[in-house]
This record gives structure tokens, C-alpha cells and sequence, in this order.
């Protein structure tokens, strides 16, 4: 059975009397790829916040390995190896792959001087234990001549470096054509193959659907359903859901699955 990596409990988020996030349990286990949806205003961007330590939750508790975690923070997450590749990414597009990489987290000699070979050399590893497999470029090539997608390779890699054991993907494909799409779904499953986890989010069902093995479903900060891939059976009955969620009225498109009772994870 596979480790319980987060578990997130009961997790609230309130600014005044408004809930953007109102009680949400949700667990991610190592070596999965778990697909976060929901339409605006469900809650998913305060919520991969939470995730990140950018933001603080109003109530419930946070587990890692099943251990409970007071005082959540940004360097919390990072101690759980968790990284969040954020929708911009965060790349400085003037400097190399290699620098980009390492920026602040800089391998140095015994004396404290950079050691550029050794950074190059894994930086090399890296981008191809990723799938990087482009031989146009180098750890010595400037982002800002790579592509929507592979500049997504570069900061997962950089994710990797920091010990990550879950990436949280923002948005990773937004306005990417096919082809570079294919490219960060060619990323995200090496990093699942090397046992790490990613949580997936994105607007575009289709893209979701693709590369998660699960669902998660959110609708004005609660899970509305969490499914597998075998139980949804198609992308269409997940996009089905969730304009039933959107407009409740008819019969639920899920009702056959036993996974439709509204229980979290």
C-alpha cells in the first residue's frame, strides 16, 4: 500500500465571514497523480496556497506521513517536500536552465565558491531523468529561448532538486499548444515514475482527465466528489458532473459510482 504523503483535514480558510475554503478533506499518496477541479471561485488557488504555506488556514489539521503538523508555513511545506510550480513559474527568463535551477540553492565548493561543474552536471541529470529530451538545448541555454514547455520542465526540475516528494502544478498547460502540452504530461510522468506525487491543476478537463489517475472535485470550497479514472469511465461524464455541480438539476451523472456519495477522501 502506498504511503499517505498529506492529508489534509477538515481545513478551513475564512476571510471575515466569507468561507473560501469551507472544510476540505483531502489526502495524496506517493506515486499518484491527483487531479485538482473546480470551477472560479471554488476554492482550489487558497487551497494549493494552504498547501504551500503562503497561506495560513482558519482551522482544521494538516498531516504529513501521518503525522500531525503544527504552525504550518512556507518552510513547513518545504520540510514536507512539497513545491509548488506556480502559474508563472517564477523563471527568470534572461538566465540559463542551470542557474534557474539552482538560484538560491546554489552547490558550493569546501571553500564556498560556486561549483558551476558540479551544478551542470546535475542539472544535466536532471533534465533528463525528467524527459528533457531536447539535444537543441543545454543547462547553458537561456529560458527564455525555450518553449511554454519546456520552461514547465525546467521549473519542475527545479522542484525536484529541492527534495520535492509533491509537486503542486498550477495551471501547468495553460495556452500551451498540443505539442507542449504533451511535453509537461512527458514530465509529469517521469516525476510519478520516480515515485514522487503531483497534484494537477487546470481549467481544461480534457488535459486533467489525461494525466491524473484521480479526481478531486471542488465547488465553493468543498469536495463535491473525489473519483478514480476507472470509476468516472469517461471525460465527458467528469465534465457532465461538474456541470451538474454548476446547476444542480436532473439526475446526477455519477449516481452509478459508488464514489458519488459526496465523501472525501
Amino acid at each position: 500500500m502506498a504511503e499517505r504523503l498529506i492529508e489534509l483535514r477538515d481545513i478551513k480558510k475564512s476571510y471575515g465571514n466569507v468561507f473560501a475554503v469551507g472544510g476540505v478533506n483531502m489526502a495524496i499518496d506517493q506515486g499518484e497523480v491527483v487531479g485538482l477541479l473546480g470551477d472560479n471561485g471554488a476554492g482550489k488557488s487558497t487551497l494549493i496556497k494552504i498547501l504551500a504555506g503562503a497561506v495560513k488556514p482558519s482551522s482544521g489539521e494538516i498531516l504529513v506521513r501521518g503525522k500531525p503538523v503544527h504552525g504550518w508555513s512556507a518552510a513547513k511545506s518545504r520540510a514536507a517536500g512539497i513545491e509548488t510550480v506556480f502559474q508563472d513559474r517564477a523563471l527568470a527568463v534572461q538566465q540559463t536552465i542551470v542557474r534557474n535551477i539552482f538560484m538560491g540553492r546554489e552547490i558550493t565548493t569546501a571553500m564556498g565558491l560556486l561549483n558551476v561543474g558540479k551544478q551542470r552536471a546535475e542539472a544535466e541529470r536532471l533534465m533528463r531523468d525528467i524527459g528533457f529530451t531536447s539535444k537543441v538545448f543545454s543547462p547553458d541555454s537561456i529560458v527564455g529561448q525555450l518553449s511554454g514547455g519546456e520552461r514547465q520542465g525546467v521549473a519542475i526540475a527545479r522542484a525536484i532538486y529541492n527534495q520535492a516528494d509533491l509537486i503542486v502544478l498550477d495551471e501547468p498547460t495553460t495556452a500551451l499548444s498540443l505539442t507542449e502540452t504533451e511535453k509537461v504530461f512527458r514530465f509529469v510522468r517521469n516525476v510519478r515514475e520516480s515515485g514522487r506525487s503531483i497534484l494537477f491543476i487546470g481549467h481544461n478537463i480534457h488535459h486533467v482527465f489525461d494525466i491524473a489517475e484521480r479526481f478531486v472535485v471542488l465547488d465553493r470550497g468543498r469536495v463535491a466528489v473525489e473519483i478514480t479514472k476507472p470509476e468516472v469511465k469517461t471525460v465527458d461524464r467528469l465534465i457532465a458532473f461538474m456541470e451538474h455541480v454548476a446547476h444542480p438539476a436532473g439526475a446526477n451523472p455519477l449516481d452509478d459510482s459508488p464514489a458519488t456519495t459526496g465523501a472525501n477522501l
